[in-house]
């Protein structure tokens, strides 16, 4: 596809769900799409909430929304055992497709994905909506300049109450995992992201609350995880704690970084706000101080990196290679806890501790 910036993309969204929400407000932020459908599994709830949304068309059927010539892209923000038919689909038809992490159950299927988006043209991207974060752009920018110097350690923390506004987020078959698969792979893309591939994991995990209460009353029972400390060593020697947790009434906002680096520290998303950086021969200040960044709605800059793509303005980005990475580090922090081993990803483990 080949369009100018004033062109506008019709799009469709597939899942009526709680994240539908974000896309459809980050690409009405972005501008230059029109969300032509929603669809959902439930005719009236769809119709609902398409009417609330101001879209002018229900559907509960995606592939009639596939065999429409009219609709140039679709965003996939369905439960994740979906994940794979529907994107499959949708490549096939020739659509345009922003598919919401975790890509898949597994990496076989993501695999799967991936063979379907060579078969296309590559029109695939992976949904992670913290790499374009204002205060995650500005820290790749000086990573990439080499201001900071040698990157020594990162301590990240994703925590949430967890989700409370559907079962299916807690069971076995619906999803494969739980504090990892749901919050943990945005960690898992923002340090690969960031830092380079995470060569091998270690982890502890807990399921702290077995027995959850949904928004609407309901009660379920889980045995998925939702507590995890995990330590990864990345590429170029830097070392990473990362705590997911799916019980913190509190939580953080969408996540917390440290960052400890041989000229400086930087921290994000934290009482210092949004960017605080301590490191006076970048800054030439003593102290903390913080970069100036830009105001702007949230999944505003992530949306309208995608649609810039669908344009042909902007080449594939990396996301959909990289879907499939954070699910092989988490299947392989599954293994690693299991084992009690620390695991080299995608190979065999070496006793937790040990060099």
């Amino acid at each position: 596809m080949s369009r100018s910036a004033a062109d506008r993309i019709a799009v469709a969204v597939i899942g009526a769900g709680f994240i539908a929400d974000y896309h459809i407000n980050g690409l009405r932020a972005a501008g230059g799409a029109d969300i032509a459908v929603l669809v959902g599994r439930r005719a009236e709830a769809t119709e609902a909430k398409a009417a609330a949304l101001g879209i002018g068309r229900a559907e509960t059927d995606y592939r009639r929304v596939l065999d429409d010539g009219a609709i140039d892209a679709v965003v996939i923000a369905t439960p994740d055992d979906t994940h794979e038919r529907i994107a499959i689909d949708a490549l096939g038809a020739g659509k345009r497709v922003l598919l919401q992490k975790p890509m898949a159950l597994s990496s076989e299927q993501c695999r799967a994905i991936l063979a379907a988006d060579e078969r296309a043209g590559r029109h695939l991207t992976v949904s992670f909506m913290h790499r374009y974060f204002p205060e995650v752009r500005w820290l790749r920018s000086q990573i990439e300049a080499g201001t900071l110097g040698a990157i020594y350690s990162v301590r990240l923390r994703n925590a949430t109450p967890g989700a409370d506004w559907n079962d299916w987020f807690f069971k076995p078959g619906n999803v494969s995992g739980g504090v990892v698969m749901q919050l943990g792979v945005h960690g898992i893309d923002l340090m690969q992201h960031l830092l380079g591939p995470i060569e091998s994991v270690a982890a502890d995990m807990m399921t702290a609350r077995p027995e959850r209460r949904l928004a609407d009353g309901r009660t379920v029972r889980t045995e998925l995880e939702d507590n995890v400390l995990a330590t990864y060593r990345v590429a170029g020697g830097t070392r990473v704690s990362h705590e997911m947790s799916y019980t913190e009434l509190a939580g953080c906002d969408r996540f917390r970084l440290e960052l400890y680096a041989e000229h400086g520290t930087v921290w994000l998303r934290t009482e210092r706000g949004g960017a605080a950086i301590n490191a006076p021969s970048v800054t030439g200040m003593a102290g903390w101080s913080g970069p100036d960044l830009p105001d702007e709605p949230l999944g505003a800059a992530h949306h309208r990196h995608w649609l810039s793509t669908v344009r042909g303005e902007a080449p594939a980005d990396d996301t959909a290679a990289a879907g499939l990475r954070s699910i092989e580090v988490a299947e392989t922090l599954y293994a690693a806890a299991q084992a009690g081993t620390r695991m080299p990803v995608g190979g065999e483990g070496e006793k937790a501790g040990c060099a």
